[in-house]
């Protein structure tokens, strides 16, 4: 039986959401005009190697040299995001950022809190109806699976599952790619170890999830450290638990200095979509707009799967044939994902309720 939680698996197995229509991404000549004359877009927690945002980047920017990027906190959470937000309500300086990427179950949450304004991109109808705002408040921007990156110096036999996890070759080993009281992508780590424990996705998931937590700590086996590139090579972390678009991307950056391994968990195997929105409170709203239009544009898309992740009209492109197949054959074999749980925004939330209220009174890592 088809579960709510798996409706979205037709975003990876099969190419059907298409809109039949051609998508015409070009922004109209008085956006461009507007942008140009604001001359600065304020952006927030890209790191450059996360679903290759360097390329996004530079790209936009050599679109429009016009319009300065400047980047805010790299390294924040979408937690983070949400509170440079409120914290820059009156402020129209350099610290207020103009545009946001959260993981899903923020947006609702920002657009409840009156954080977000709508806007609908010019390839709107493309983006699939299940990850997006109807109002255009939030909209899904790209999606992966969380897996295992393994430094192959250290550890000798490289984890299949989240159970291996737990055995005592690993101790002082294993650790999260952020901190699961305010990153998402450790809050849906979290709720990844629950799935693997037989709970559903939810509240239960995150209970689940953070007693696996727990034993893994009690065992000395997890690490507090947000796990990055850095860490791995380093041995801080030499097993990380990150979205596959991350760790490919470390994998390339590392170079093989040390050897890593990749690894989709045979069991509770997640995937998650992030969001994109404005800033209700933006200083430049119109480059904001202009920065939507170029991530939803063919070429933004394609950059996006460059980096190793499933863009939101991947399937729309696909289609119609807009995606090299360079792109296509340098991601991880189908299969990985095919058995992906797409949790709905209502049990993220649930989930990350449990979770961050829990962690650490039910863990007790201070992860920093």
């Amino acid at each position: 039986m088809i579960t709510k939680t798996h409706r979205l698996l037709s975003l990876t197995t099969a190419i059907v959401m298409a809109s039949t229509s051609l998508a015409f991404a070009e922004p109209s000549a008085e956006l461009i005009e507007a942008a140009k004359k604001e001359g600065m877009l304020t952006t927030i927690a890209l790191p450059h190697s996360w679903c290759g945002y360097g390329d996004v980047i530079a790209g936009f920017k050599a679109k429009y040299p016009e319009i300065q990027v400047n980047e805010l906190n790299p390294d924040a959470g979408s937690a983070d995001e949400v509170e440079a937000i409120k914290a820059n309500k009156d402020n129209m300086g350099p610290q207020a950022p103009d545009v946001v990427d959260v993981g899903l179950a923020f947006g609702p949450q920002m657009k409840d809190e009156g954080l977000l304004q709508p806007y609908k991109v010019s390839t709107w109808d493309e983006i699939p109806d299940d990850i997006k705002d109807a109002e255009g408040y939030w909209y899904g921007d790209y999606y992966g699976v969380l897996s295992f990156i393994v430094n192959k110096d250290l550890v000798e036999n490289t984890p299949a599952d989240w159970a291996d996890l737990l055995k005592p070759e690993y101790a002082s080993q294993v650790a999260l790619a952020g901190d699961p009281r305010a990153s998402n992508q450790a809050i849906l780590g979290v709720l990844a170890a629950g799935l693997h424990k037989g709970a559903e996705a939810g509240e239960a998931s995150g209970k689940a999830g953070l007693e696996y937590f727990a034993e893994l700590n009690k065992a000395g086996n997890f690490v507090p450290v947000i796990a990055k590139a850095g860490t791995i090579a380093q041995g801080a972390t030499p097993i990380a638990i990150a979205w596959d678009y991350n760790v490919l991307a470390w994998r390339d950056e590392l170079a093989g200095n040390p050897p890593v391994e990749i690894v989709v968990p045979k069991t509770g195997v997640l995937a998650g979509v992030y969001v994109q929105g404005i800033s209700a409170y933006a200083p430049h709203p119109n480059a904001a707009k202009l920065w939507m239009e170029y991530l939803y544009s063919d070429e933004g898309q394609n950059l996006w799967l460059k980096g190793y992740c499933h863009p939101a009209r991947f399937n729309a492109m696909a289609k119609a044939g807009k995606i090299p197949q360079e792109l296509m054959d340098a991601l991880p074999p189908a299969e990985s994902y095919e058995a992906a749980v797409f949790p709905t925004v209502e049990e993220q939330n649930a989930n990350k309720a449990a979770v961050t209220a829990g962690w650490d009174s039910v863990v007790g890592a201070n992860v920093q």
